[in-house]
């Protein structure tokens, strides 16, 4: 199981919140401007937010083979182990 959410906005108005919200754990980020982006890296880091910053890309890009594989959220796949003790 797994949630992706899509938010509409402008960048402005949507980034900061993102990058401070307790509950998102990571965000990728390919817009292409430096300044907003070291600006997620800055406020992502208070809350230990994983930030991938990556090239921008044209709808075409977007919609190659290259795109649409699962390596594109490797990088924000958590793997946990969880231990069940029986007889305790």
């Amino acid at each position: 199981g797994g949630v992706v959410n899509l938010l509409t906005g402008s960048k402005e108005d949507l980034l900061p919140h993102l990058a401070r919200h307790m509950d998102v754990n990571a965000l990728d980020y390919r817009d292409g401007d430096e300044e907003a982006a070291q600006s997620l890296v800055e406020q992502g880091a208070e809350n230990v937010k994983r930030v991938r910053i990556g090239q921008r890309m044209s709808r075409a890009g977007w919609l190659s083979d290259k795109a649409q594989g699962l390596g594109w959220i490797e990088r924000f796949v958590e793997t946990k182990t969880v231990w069940h003790p029986v007889g305790v």
